[in-house]
């Protein structure tokens, strides 16, 4: 396994058409008024709309043409005979059966015309602290950004949190209650809250989410709820994610629903978003934890059925397109865990309606809308 980054990644690109930008601040012409000029851009710049894409259609040209073929399932995967690139951004990760193999191929890169820096095997991968222990586990942590955090929010108070939020309180606009005057960047801090759960730490994401909700208008009561994850990351700083794959299992995903669950009439006149429901899934290979999601419901729920039923489908989104990707590595010859002779998904749900519905193809009053966004799954069951 090798890590490469991109120097530079996106003006490595040639610029798609003709485009311009007005004069950056503090650079003005020495003749008439500056506003009347424009500057013509050269390469493909970061911060245009189509700037990931052209960088990307550029990146799997050159890849091309050292024989590299991608992913008909995910444009960030490519396969060369025994070797796998993936790409985020400007970083990849190439895993192949021999290091000599990645070398050679790593300056086939470069000769194609990608200024790439080999940073050798990953310690770290997007920030993300990768370590092997002895016994073939791997542990993925993030301490360095929980450290940068805990320096943002700046806790005066030394006394930590034993769980992520406060049970007894429920956060919603708070419209009455004084306005966020904290002494970090509420935004800011989300931001950094909400990668931190979508790459290492599954306990804060959902009460990230719900902090996430109000961040164009922040209240006091918002404010400490940031306070009181950040007290607990304070104390459980080093837990992260560890991997032992276990060949003998295949996909399992369990996913819930949660049926209005912030439903309060207090607050519903001004915040509507409490009316709708929230699903939550992870989706396990070889006994490893590869995806997982806690989000509100883009419909609003009639009934605990509907609920759950609208979760297994958001689930099972992300389940077809990973078990595809499978199936596509298949057809490249690589080895997969627990190879079978077609791939199968095992799916946890607790709610008996919503089971009954995926399995019976009976439609009722009651569940006719059900059948046209949510029952794309029901001939794979």
């Amino acid at each position: 396994m090798r890590q490469i980054d991109f120097v530079q990644a996106f003006t490595q690109a040639p610029i798609e058409c003709d485009m311009y930008m007005a004069l950056p601040p503090g650079i003005e012409t020495k003749h008439e008024n500056s506003k009347d000029y424009v500057l013509k851009l050269l390469a493909n710049l970061y911060g245009q709309k189509q700037a990931g894409r052209v960088w990307n259609q550029y990146m799997a040209d050159k890849l091309h043409d050292i024989g590299f073929q991608q992913s008909q399932v995910d444009e960030c995967i490519f396969y060369c005979n025994d070797i796998i690139f993936i790409v985020y951004v400007d970083g990849g990760l190439f895993f192949g059966s021999h290091d000599g193999t990645l070398t050679l191929i790593i300056k086939q890169l470069k000769d194609a015309g990608l200024n790439a820096e080999d940073q050798g095997h990953p310690a770290d991968y997007v920030g993300v602290n990768i370590k092997k222990s002895r016994d073939g586990t791997y542990e993925f942590t993030l301490c360095t950004l929980i450290d940068d955090i805990i320096d943002d929010i700046d806790i005066s108070n030394p006394y930590t949190k034993p769980v992520p939020a406060k049970l007894s309180l429920q956060l919603h606009a708070f419209c009455d209650s004084p306005k966020f005057k904290g002494n970090f960047n509420y935004r800011t801090a989300v931001g950094k809250l909400n990668y931190l759960g979508q790459t290492t730490r599954l306990d804060i994401l959902y009460e990230v989410h719900q902090a996430a909700k109000y961040s164009a208008n922040p209240r006091l009561e918002n404010e400490e709820a940031i306070v009181y994850i950040v007290k607990y990351l304070k104390v459980k700083r080093h837990i992260g994610l560890r991997f032992k794959p276990d060949p003998s299992k295949g996909f399992q995903c369990y996913c819930d629903g949660d049926f209005a669950g912030n439903w309060n009439k207090e607050f519903a006149a001004t915040d509507p978003s409490t009316a709708k429901s929230r699903s939550g899934w992870i989706m396990f290979y070889a006994s490893c934890p590869i995806i997982w999601a806690s989000k509100l419901q883009s419909q609003v729920a009639l009934s605990t059925t509907e609920a759950e039923y609208i979760a297994m489908s958001m689930a099972l989104c992300d389940v077809f397109l990973v078990m595809e990707l499978i199936k596509e590595m298949r057809e490249h010859k690589f080895d997969i865990v627990n190879m079978q002779p077609c791939v199968y998904c095992k799916v946890f749900e607790d709610n008996s309606r919503g089971l009954e519905l995926a399995r019976l193809p009976r439609l009722r009053p009651h569940t006719k809308n059900i059948n046209v966004c949510c029952h794309h799954f029901r001939e794979h069951v």
